[in-house]
């Protein structure tokens, strides 16, 4: 592996979360910092109507990363997780799902 490349990539498709987007990359961060993993979050922003892709172009311009694809219409979850996967450049990628009820936190 290439000592640019980052060894994981987590990528997170967007639509309208605007509200929740930049606090959701800074714990992405914080956890993948915490762990000493060389790492990018990829976050598509999926044609939101709000401001998700200002919100993502912000944390992005602190934290070097992120990155930001845009979708210029929703083209749907699908289509943001392929947009996603390739332009991931980690040596594995990881896509956070959610926690299934009665799942182990």
């Amino acid at each position: 592996m290439d000592a640019s490349q980052p060894h994981l990539t987590v990528v997170l498709p967007a639509y309208n979360e605007e509200a929740s987007v930049g606090a959701t990359i800074e714990a992405v961060l914080r956890f993948l910092r915490e762990r000493g993993l060389s790492h990018e979050v990829v976050v598509v922003d999926d044609g939101s109507e709000d401001a998700t892709a200002s919100v993502v172009a912000r944390v992005a311009g602190r934290h070097p990363a992120v990155r930001l694809v845009r979708h210029p219409a929703n083209r749907g979850y699908g289509a943001a997780l392929r947009t996603a996967f390739a332009a991931a450049r980690g040596e594995w990628v990881a896509c956070p799902g959610h926690r299934l009820p009665g799942a182990a936190a």
